[in-house]
């Protein structure tokens, strides 16, 4: 089933978004406080689908049981590389006890990335990793930042991950802010890999000189033309994201009013 039967929908030639998710890192401060109570708040905003960052010493049937209560899905959970590592097993049973369709790995760290053998040895990982999530039901992924589109070695390091995974174990969760941030085009990558991105980060950048992470709707980010791409790209899940908001909750809700407005 493509994305205009999951995420969109539209009369004639306009389309929107009907199911509309938000990464948890956004409200990290209200979750340390209360992770209850703000799950209990993002369901009320209006999100339908949550993406996690930490389970904040929370079992994973407690998460689940949480989830049910406030009529929430969960379709991904970030879990560090170390994690994957050390525990695989256990973090797919914590998914598939959550209810998870995803694992992605959120990030590499500067030690983990100093040359295209880093990335290679990685997307190995990522293969190994994706067969050990496909044989449990699930489905492996990776979300980038803006350092895999600094040249390294005359290389493309995004590149080299995509060249270097097979399409089926691993997806691509990507980060519409950081890969326009680092000067590349997604609807580029859209075309060269239809189907890959399963999961998409809607968060907006700035106008001003230091190109920040911003509400959506409030910076430069052409969210009509990507979102008009997304079922080619496979799009299945939009996570709103803001990784320094002033008020997290507030954040997603200016995020949330925008995206329901958008048409295209």
């Amino acid at each position: 089933m493509g994305v205009g039967a999951c995420a969109l929908t539209g009369i004639n030639t306009m389309k929107k978004l009907t199911k509309i998710g938000v990464q948890l890192y956004t409200v990290r401060e209200d979750m340390k406080k209360d992770f209850e109570g703000t799950l209990a708040k993002v369901a009320s905003i209006g999100y339908q689908e949550v993406e996690f960052a930490g389970y904040y010493n929370r079992t994973p049937k407690q998460v689940r049981d949480l989830l049910d209560s406030n009529r929430l899905s969960a379709p991904a959970s970030h879990i560090p590389l170390e994690t994957l590592r050390k525990d695989i097993a256990g973090s797919i049973e914590a998914a598939k006890t959550i209810g998870l369709r995803y694992i992605i790995c959120p990030w590499l760290d500067p030690a983990e990335r100093r040359s295209l053998d880093d990335y290679k040895r990685h997307a190995d990982f990522f293969n190994r990793t994706g067969e050990a999530c496909q044989k449990a039901g699930l489905q492996f992924g990776y979300h980038n930042h803006d350092f895999e589109f600094t040249q390294l070695e005359g290389e493309m390091p995004y590149d080299v991950l995509l060249k270097g995974t097979d399409p089926k174990l691993v997806k691509m969760e990507l980060d519409l802010y950081w890969i326009t941030r680092a000067g590349q085009d997604p609807l580029a990558y859209f075309e060269r890999q239809p189907a890959r991105f399963e999961l998409v980060h809607v968060k907006d950048m700035a106008r001003t000189p230091d190109r920040a992470p911003v509400e959506v709707g409030r910076g430069t980010i052409d969210f009509k033309t990507i979102f008009a791409r997304a079922e080619r790209a496979g799009v299945k899940h939009f996570l709103v994201e803001q990784d320094e908001p002033k008020s997290g909750l507030d954040s997603i809700k200016e995020s949330l009013e925008y995206l329901r407005r958008l048409e295209w």
